[in-house]
This record gives structure tokens, C-alpha cells and sequence, in this order.
């Protein structure tokens, strides 16, 4: 990994190599992180959709649970007590790497106690659930605001009529043969790790497996085993568009959620022994900084007009489709991908109870372009992960935006890739990519 010449403030100041885990103040800390992790883990003993990933000693491990009743009360109670704890060793602490791993262990037990909270079905506003669990609220956005871009995706797609209409029938043309997916997938994850490996050395032995797999509510996952080990699964339920092989195989592997764990393992938990980190609570701030840096990892990894290079020299030809229209194809996503934020909308309204289950489903036909499967799908997503729907898009403006104003713009791009290397290297809080 190439390290900064200059320090970003407050988010790399764990650059410097100190031992603070040494000091008094440091073991205090340590026995407050192994808390955190066997108090995360109980949890995820009841909330199985709790804990994402858990790679530290089976000695932090609760026993297993024999009696089923939800502890809402003591889980609450327990957590209330360790945020104390934490707090008053932050605010007394005169280390910056232990007043870092302080405030962000108390973020995430903020997520804690809220994730408690809607297990046991006491539920918020979408947006101060989404403050609760990761860390920020993202924009609300009227209709109007999408109108601009669909009368600019009118003007651009070919024939006539509804614009959504004319947009499945170009993206038909590009849908993966299911005969053809695992060769295509695995050309495009090649090539994204190709070129996340000429800017970072990753531990030795990473890997992951591929499987494709059915009846999920997502499109991929990334399961991460610990020992820079992997499995990403691919849902086949639904039609897979060449783009999607691109930002499905970025996102899930590289520079996307294997290289972020890995680099979280290697350089916090093995080499700093911060055991925190191996712990990763799904429902927390560390997803909006894992989906949005996935997400924006992908223009990292095939920045400008890569991603149309790429697909009309190689996916494109592996699945035996034809390259007419694939530039127009590629310009209404661009165009697409601004309307992700109808997605928040639609979730908005669900959780909010201000729009019903058949307005939310036309809502994110009609602004994010989805077909009827698609649309489906995300309904099931909102249903079972709720304001979770924040960190793919805001926290994706959050990650570029933050890298940007410190200088990883396009035309920079290895300053843009060691500070998104940071960026995956280290604990950080939403709050300290918000512009300020």
C-alpha cells in the first residue's frame, strides 16, 4: 500500500505507528473493545441478520443461548453502560489513535441499541432510524427532482412512448446468457482485480469463491470468512445486465467488500491487534462506509469510459452479444444512476407509512426504470433491510465526495486510489466525510 506524502486530517491520523495499546489507557480500551465484540455477537444469537462478519478469537464468543425470549431490556442496558464507559475514556484520552477507536466504537453502539430496538418492533422515522444505525440522514427529493432526468433519458433513448418501455427493450439487448453468466462474471472480476492489484498489494492467500445462487433479496453478497477468505454469491433470480457484471463483480470483490475486510483485517485487527474490527455489524455506520466505497470503488476501478471499453471489447463478445447501441446503453445508466435516490424515496415512504406498497412499487418503476422483477425485488430489500437503502447511493456522494475535495479526482487517479486505500484501512465515522 502506498502511504500518503501528506496527512489528511483527523481521518488518517492513524498513520503513525503508536503503541497506545500498550498503555494503561490502551488495555482499558481493549477490554472495552472485547465487550463491544461478545455484546455484538449476543445480538446476532438472536437478530440473525445482526452480525455480517466475525473473524476474532472464539474465547469473545457468548455461550449459547438456551432460553429464546429476546433480553431487550438487559441488551439495552448493557449497551447504555459500555457507550458510558467508552465515552468517558474518549473524552479523558490524551491519544488520538485511542479517542479514533473510542468514538467509533460509540457510533456503532448507537447502531446497537436501535437495531435492539426494531428487533423487538419499536420503529422511527426513516430518517432517524437511519441517523440511529448509520450514522447520517440522506436528502429527501420531491418528484420533480427525478422529472429532469427522465425528460433528459426521453431525449436520448431511441423510439417512442413510455420512457421506462424504452429503456428495458435497449437493456434487453445486453441481459447475460445464463449459459454464458459464470464466464463473464469471472472475466470482470479479473480484470477489476487486475487493476486494484497495480495500485495495492493485498495480503498473501486472499481468494474468494463464486457461487450463483436464488431467491434472495439482493442482486450479490459478499460473505467474508476472516483469513482474507470470501464467498460471493450472485442472485440469479432475476435478469443480469452486462453492466451488472462489471458493478456486481466490483462491488463484492474488487476494489469493493473483499478488499475492504481484508484490508480492515490485516492492518487493524492482525497488526494492530484492534479486536473491534472483527466484528462487522450489518446493521451500523461501518456499512455506510463499506456500500458507499464499494459502490464508488467501481469509477476507482474503471474510471471515465472504461466500463463501455470494456464491455464492447470483452464481456460483451464472451456472451455472445452484439456491441450496436451499447454506447446509447451505457449513457442512460449514467443518466439512470442519478435516479437512484427514488429508491430512498420509495423506502421513505414505506417505513414512514406516507406511500402504499402499490405506489412505492410504480414509484420505483416509473423513476429508477426498474422492470417488474427488479422492482419486486427491491420491495423485498426495503421490507427486510429498511433505511438501509441510504448507504448504497448517499454513501456513495459521501466516499466520492470526501476523496475529491482532498485531491483523488479523475484526473488524479493514483491520488484517488491511495486515499480510497485509506479510506478501506481505517475506522471511520460518516460524520467525517461529511462536507463540513
Amino acid at each position: 500500500m502506498k502511504k500518503l506524502l501528506l496527512l489528511i486530517p483527523v481521518l488518517f491520523a492513524l498513520s503513525c505507528k503508536q503503541k497506545a495499546s500498550d498503555t494503561v489507557e490502551g488495555k482499558k480500551l481493549n477490554k472495552f473493545a472485547q465487550q463491544y465484540v461478545t455484546l455484538g455477537l449476543t445480538i446476532g444469537q438472536f437478530d440473525s441478520d445482526f452480525v455480517d462478519a466475525y473473524y476474532g478469537p472464539d474465547s469473545l464468543k457468548p455461550k449459547e443461548i438456551t432460553d429464546k425470549t429476546f433480553p431487550r431490556d438487559s441488551l439495552l442496558a448493557s449497551i447504555n453502560m459500555l457507550m458510558n464507559d467508552i465515552k468517558l475514556l474518549a473524552d479523558g484520552s490524551q491519544v488520538d489513535s485511542n479517542k479514533i477507536r473510542a468514538h467509533w466504537m460509540y457510533n456503532q453502539l448507537i447502531a446497537f441499541g436501535r437495531r435492539v430496538r426494531i428487533y423487538a418492533g419499536e420503529y422511527r422515522s426513516f430518517d432517524e432510524e437511519s441517523r440511529e444505525l448509520f450514522g447520517v440522514a440522506a436528502p429527501a427529493y420531491a418528484e420533480e427532482y427525478f422529472k429532469a432526468d427522465l425528460d433528459k433519458l426521453d431525449s436520448l433513448l431511441p423510439g417512442k412512448g413510455n420512457v421506462n418501455d424504452r429503456f428495458q427493450k435497449l437493456a434487453n439487448k445486453f441481459v447475460i446468457p445464463k449459459d454464458k453468466l459464470d464466464a463473464v462474471m469471472k472475466a470482470a472480476i479479473a480484470e477489476a482485480r487486475k487493476r486494484t492489484l497495480a495500485h495495492y498489494k493485498l495480503p498473501a492467500g486472499e481468494n474468494f469463491a463464486l457461487e450463483y445462487v436464488t431467491d434472495k433479496p439482493w442482486n450479490g453478497y459478499n460473505w467474508y470468512k476472516g483469513k482474507y477468505q470470501s464467498t460471493v454469491q450472485i442472485n440469479t433470480d432475476i435478469k443480469i445486465f452486462i453492466d451488472r457484471a462489471i458493478d456486481v463483480g466490483s462491488h463484492e470483490s474488487y476494489p469493493g467488500h473483499h478488499v475492504y475486510n481484508m484490508l480492515l483485517e490485516k492492518n487493524l485487527y492482525h497488526d494492530r491487534g484492534w479486536v473491534e474490527i472483527s466484528l462487522y455489524p450489518l446493521f451500523s455506520p461501518q456499512s455506510l462506509i463499506a456500500e458507499g466505497s464499494a459502490n464508488y470503488g467501481i469509477e476507482v476501478a474503471f474510471p471515465g469510459d472504461d466500463k463501455v471499453k470494456f464491455a464492447k471489447n470483452v464481456l460483451l463478445p464472451l456472451a455472445g452479444l452484439d456491441t450496436a447501441g451499447i454506447d446509447t446503453y451505457f449513457k442512460a445508466l449514467e443518466l439512470k444512476g442519478r435516479l437512484n435516490y427514488a429508491r430512498n424515496e420509495a423506502a421513505r415512504g414505506l417505513i414512514n407509512e406516507t406511500m402504499s406498497q402499490s405506489k412505492a412499487r410504480s414509484f420505483l418503476k416509473k423513476y429508477c426504470l426498474m422492470n417488474d422483477e427488479t422492482a419486486d425485488k427491491s420491495m423485498s430489500f426495503i421490507k427486510k433491510y429498511r433505511s438501509y437503502v441510504i448507504n448504497y447511493n448517499y454513501g456513495q456522494d459521501l466516499v466520492k465526495g470526501y476523496i475529491e475535495r482532498n485531491g483523488g479526482t479523475a484526473k488524479a487517479p493514483e491520488k484517488r486510489w491511495e486515499l480510497f486505500g485509506h479510506l478501506l484501512s481505517n475506522p471511520v465515522n460518516p460524520a467525517d466525510l461529511v462536507k463540513k
